[in-house]
């Protein structure tokens, strides 16, 4: 069956006010979609959701928040004025029962880039983004951890440049080595300042 491009192009995603029924036979059927993302996002120390709070905050600070996000794009955040970033993140305690803190690390690999308006993918691997964002959820005590608490987390940021002159292809990173490569450290507010500064280095 032949299909025209058109008809296949990608979705323009409209953000969702919560309140949209789902419906059988064109009737709502009592529940919404605030009630699927209280079932389905409500742990945000799960590893993945907190993943993407994490890219939610750093996109908040730098004003970019308007539109959707965007599975598997190439890099996480694009700011207004072009400046793409990767964001990161890891925390010590999980939602899950530990005997101990979890050892801090973060996915660095190159990736082939891929691009939704075009469902393609880039011919070379390398990292995508211009600065690298880690984000660092560093209360150690479950009894009061709060991921919605900015105060809670660390931000350090680091030019792409750095990370291919000094570690190539690595795939993950320590903290403990993230530090010695001299990151910025910077507060929510300060991260607008931090990443432009950083995009601008030569």
């Amino acid at each position: 069956m032949n299909v025209s491009p058109n008809v296949l192009a990608a979705l323009i995603v409209a953000r969702k006010t919560g309140s949209e029924p789902l419906t059988s036979g064109g009737e709502p059927l009592g529940f919404d979609l605030l009630g699927f993302w209280q079932w389905a996002c409500s742990d945000l120390m799960g590893n993945s959701l907190r993943g993407i709070l994490a890219e939610y905050l750093v996109a908040a600070a730098l004003g970019c928040t308007s539109a959707t996000r965007t599975e598997w794009d190439a890099y996480d955040v694009r700011t207004p004025d072009g400046i793409r970033v990767e964001v990161k993140s890891a925390a010590y305690v999980q939602t899950w029962h530990q005997t101990k803190l979890s050892q801090i690390s973060y996915d660095i690999r190159p990736t082939f880039g891929w691009t939704a308006e075009t469902n393609s993918f880039s011919k070379n691997q390398v990292r995508q983004a211009e600065v690298y964002v880690f984000c660092l959820l560093a209360h150690q005590d479950k009894a009061t951890v709060d991921p919605l608490d900015l105060d809670q987390w660390e931000f350090y940021c680091l030019q792409t440049a750095v990370l291919d002159a000094r570690l190539g292809t690595q795939k993950r990173l320590s903290h403990g080595r993230l530090m010695t490569l001299k990151p910025k450290k910077a507060t929510f507010r300060e991260l607008p300042d931090v990443v432009r500064q950083l995009s601008c280095v030569t």
